[in-house]
């Protein structure tokens, strides 16, 4: 008998909609895609409907509607956290009482007036925050059985959650709970860094290598107590999460020599040293945690998920460490994904669906690829109604030698193809892309298209088969989950002592660090993306056309968007990016779209009155 279930995650940040059938993952999407406000909280409504259209069914097909976490356990860690607080959590408590008590435990009437009725079962379902993660990882992953390792911010109670699975299901048997959290640890630096807390944790990533760690110190001797095996105390005396709107305290601002950076204010030595101090703790306590996870589990395997799961530098290494002859991550760790999981998880563990595996020993996630996708009939429709010049190149092999030409000759162009990304990487199907063999690229997109800092690196997409000539990395990396090390060939060396003693960015920025400079970071690293024929044909035919024209098989991947905009979603979304930046080129689908011949776009506007500054 076929099962459709589906998963939903919404209430906190980056809400989101599944659907699985029989086990299958057949469509998955943020709300903000559709939206168009970044980290939309809100009832993934459109989510929903796209779920539901993408799998040819009405509402009441639905066998059960799941929601990935338990509000009444969330509830009471609240409700436990304030009384302990005392009166400073009291504005603290009202805000949180509004947003459970006024919304998160009435999530089944919430589903009712979207969806019209419950499904067959009549009733929501909830799953536990932790065992939705843990689902998403290990069901789509390619392993009979692996150790599960979850850590975020907080999920009801838990932080840190390890466990395994197999044939027989899921398990968790050790967590550690809140207030101890990995995630807030690194949102607290990310907050006194001056950047924003659920959103700009990669910022802090991508600035440690401009930074050397020498506050690990002060952060291991005053803020956290981390045991050998990656259990983890924190001393909540210099946090302010427990009482307040703040993630850190005076004690905090006295430890590191002064109060937190302003947002979009100078960053200074500081905040790069603090960086790379708290990205050194995280990947030590990461690498303890899943060595435990070894023992305990005795699996040869290893998922993750989880917004800690995110931190791609910290995955790299673990991966080069070798506890685990595997890992696979989940790509929308964040709570994102919690609407996968909760699908997957009433879906083996409760309907008893047989459990899908790849005859090829890949994963079931479909390159991520899950969301709407745009015919070219539709795409035409589009630019024909606006009068929007476009030339039209059917033949794929001859588009992608089109585009690959317009990209060795310094071309930034906006790429949409096929089904979107599930997920907050960009991985083809809707990205920005460019020549990584330029010295001067990487700032040249940050300022003048993607309108963000310059510091910020850029991930290269290259040919799985290809990947070995420019990475020290010997697997997969589909999902841009990994740093790996450029070769050491490919680099070009350069004074680290005049480098550490230099706070202009944007010099050292410029400065040619390999024959791929615009995506080598500047401790010789790169968050690589590993793209095989049989996820993204037209992208690795992209790829493959631009190593025929230049001899390199890499390009600059981003995502398509602009600095506090979601990811784009339609043709519509695009070419409005499109015409707000310096992109030179628009790829919609078999349509090219130079900027040169457009006319002028009367909805150009201001971007940053659209959007919020992440």
């Amino acid at each position: 008998m076929s099962t459709t279930i589906l998963g939903i995650s919404s209430f906190y940040h980056d809400s989101a909609a599944a659907l699985v059938r029989d086990g299958e993952i057949v469509a998955a999407a943020q709300e903000e895609r559709f939206s168009r406000k970044k980290h939309d909280p809100r009832f993934p409504r459109h989510a929903i409907n796209y779920c539901l259209e993408e799998a040819f069914i009405e509402a009441d097909e639905l066998d059960a509607i799941v929601f990935y976490d338990n509000p009444l356990l969330t509830w009471d860690r609240v409700v436990k956290n304030c009384v302990m607080a005392g009166e400073p959590a009291f504005e603290q408590f009202e805000k949180a009482a509004a947003s459970i008590l006024g919304i998160k435990l009435w999530v089944q009437d919430y589903a009712r007036r979207t969806l019209g009725c419950l499904g067959r079962s009549g009733r929501v379902l909830f799953t536990d925050h932790h065992f939705a993660h843990a689902a998403s990882a290990f069901y789509p992953s390619p392993f009979r059985e692996a150790a599960i390792l979850t850590l975020d911010g907080v999920g009801e109670w838990d932080t840190t959650a390890i466990g395994r699975g197999d044939d027989d299901g899921i398990e968790l048997a050790q967590v550690i709970e809140y207030p101890h959290s990995l995630g807030l640890l690194y949102s607290a630096f990310t907050y006194f860094c001056g950047f924003k807390v659920n959103s700009g944790e990669y910022k802090l990533m991508g600035l440690a290598p401009y930074g050397r760690p020498v506050y690990e110190r002060i952060i291991r001797d005053n803020l956290i107590d981390l045991k050998d095996d990656g259990s983890f105390r924190l001393n909540m005396e210099y946090f302010g999460y427990l009482d307040s709107f703040r993630m850190t305290n005076e004690r905090f601002d006295a430890l590191f020599g002064g109060p937190p950076r302003q947002p979009e204010s100078r960053i200074t030595r500081r905040e790069m040293d603090l960086a790379m101090s708290v990205q050194a703790v995280l990947e030590d306590a990461v690498l303890r945690l899943a060595r435990h996870a070894r023992r305990e589990s005795g699996a040869p395997n290893l998922v993750m998920a989880g917004g800690v799961a995110l931190n791609c530098v910290a995955n790299g290494k673990l991966l080069r460490e070798g506890i685990f002859d595997h890992i696979w991550i989940q790509p929308a760790s964040g709570d994102a994904g919690g609407a996968l999981g909760a699908a997957l998880m009433a879906a083996h563990g409760y309907f008893g669906s047989p459990r899908r595996m790849s005859p090829g020993g890949r994963d079931t996630l479909k390159g991520s690829y899950l969301g709407p996708a745009y015919s070219s009939a539709e795409v035409r429709a589009f630019l024909e109604r606006h009068g929007y010049p476009y030339e039209r190149i059917e033949d794929p092999d001859g588009r992608a030698r089109t585009v690959a030409q317009a990209l060795a000759d310094g071309k930034v162009t906006g790429f949409l193809s096929g089904r979107m990304e599930f997920g907050p990487r960009a991985l083809g199907a809707r990205s920005i892309i460019g020549d990584p063999r330029s010295e001067t690229m990487q700032s040249t997109m940050n300022l003048k298209i993607k309108y963000r800092e310059s510091f910020r690196p850029f991930a290269p997409s290259c040919l799985a088969e290809n990947a070995a000539e420019y990475f020290d990395l010997d697997v997969e990396s589909p999902y841009m989950l990994l740093v790996a090390p450029v070769r050491e060939e490919r680099c070009i060396p350069f004074d680290r002592e005049a480098f550490y003693n230099n706070e202009d960015m944007l010099q050292i920025i410029n400065q040619a660090r390999s024959d791929l400079p615009a995506i080598t970071h500047v401790d010789f690293s790169a968050r690589v993306q590993t793209v095989h024929p049989d996820d993204h044909p037209d992208y690795y035919r992209l790829i493959r056309a631009f190593r025929e024209i230049t001899g390199f098989g890499v390009i600059i991947n981003t995502s398509f968007n602009v600095r506090g905009e979601p990811i784009v979603c339609s043709p519509a979304d695009a070419y409005r990016c499109f015409m707000r930046t310096e992109m030179d080129l628009l790829v919609l689908e078999d349509c090219l779209l130079w900027k040169s011949n457009q006319p002028a776009f009367a909805e150009a506007g201001d971007w940053r009155k659209d959007y919020e500054l992440d």
